[in-house]
């Protein structure tokens, strides 16, 4: 097995939290890094260009823990670094992931300060608010393109058991793919594949999460505002990738499927908050979609009975019985009594 090799920022990040806030000599990182005293020296300024709060006195460098920051640079993730990339402002992480994806890039993790195109489903905008989490992951999933959504579920799941365990509160999964806490949206997923023949070639996911930012409306809500104080937004992003590889190993969900995942589709449902409130599918519009102004988008009106093994709308119908809905095409709204 080749060694992994970690850059010089994550090793003296490394060397001098071990230390919890004591200075460390720059001929004693030297040593224990393999590298020049030269070399280090350079680690330090680029450390200091990033924005990390690092005093150097006749004792060496020093990291004080009070002082430290909540970045999500790629070497703040050890061992893991060649897998993450980040920005400081970006259109969209989903559309650096599509150019990591074109390259051969087989797993790979995006994320960025702001986003100035930050996008939901349909083209919808974003809003990238400073303090939030926004990251998109890329995959290359060995799923059919018919089994696109067990992608999606894995995600959406990881995220709720992630932000229930960080929030202490439960989240709970809305259709398509939204996730509330309170009854305020605290988290929104979307999704993109590209495939060839029936199977999928790449699968990437965007993330964006309520963490200490101001929410974007009285219908939001943010980790802090829950918590009331802020969180590491690296603690939140670490426990939702490490989640997702649970939720994927437990669920078998890289083996490739032809007819869904119904264990999956079962804890999605046990996850949902609006099983059993009336509901109207809609097809949305890019510049209005809401329901009461626009009657004629209506498809279908019901009880939301949740999702089927493929991750698909179940509606239950007077008139017609349960109609299948791909959250493809289409959106759902709930009457919340």
């Amino acid at each position: 097995m080749n060694e992994i090799k970690l850059s010089s920022k994550a090793q003296l990040l490394y060397h001098l939290r071990e230390k919890q806030g004591a200075p460390v000599s720059g001929s004693i990182l030297a040593r224990d890094m393999g590298i020049s005293r030269v070399a280090v020296w350079k680690a330090v300024q680029s450390l200091l260009e990033s924005g990390y709060l690092i005093e150097t006195n006749d004792n060496g460098y020093l990291l004080e823990p009070e002082n430290e920051k909540d970045f999500l640079y790629p070497w703040e993730f050890g061992e893991k670094e060649n897998l993450f990339y980040h920005y400081y402002n970006t259109g969209s992480t989903m559309d650096r992931a599509r150019e990591l994806a074109v390259r051969g890039i087989e797993k790979a993790v995006i994320s960025a300060e702001k986003q100035s195109a930050g996008r939901g489903r349909y083209g919808r905008t974003w809003v990238s608010r400073q303090g939030g989490l926004f990251f998109s992951i890329l995959e290359k999933p060995k799923l059919t393109i018919a089994d696109y959504s067990l992608m999606s579920l894995v995600i959406q799941i990881a995220v709720v058991k992630s932000l229930t365990s960080i929030c202490g509160k439960q989240a709970y999964l809305r259709w398509p793919n939204d996730i509330y806490i309170n009854r305020r949206k605290i988290a929104g997923i979307t999704t993109e594949i590209c495939g060839e023949a029936d199977l999928i070639s790449w699968f990437t996911g965007g993330i964006g999460v309520n963490v200490n930012n101001k929410a974007p409306s009285a219908k939001a809500i943010s980790c802090e505002e829950v918590l009331g104080k802020p969180i590491s937004r690296k603690a939140v992003l670490d426990k939702i990738l490490e989640e997702i590889e649970i939720v994927k190993k437990s669920l078998n969900a890289n083996a490739v499927y032809t007819q869904g995942n119904r264990t999956l589709a079962n804890e999605w449902n046990q996850m949902a908050d609006c099983i059993g409130a009336k509901a109207a599918v809609f097809e949305p519009q890019y510049k209005n979609d809401n329901i009461t102004n626009n009657p004629k988008n209506i498809l279908a009106r019901g009880i939301f009975a949740g999702i089927d093994p493929a991750g698909r709308c179940i509606l239950k119908t007077k008139e017609k019985g349960e109609l299948y809905f791909n959250h493809g095409s289409v959106s759902l709204a709930f009457i919340i009594t």
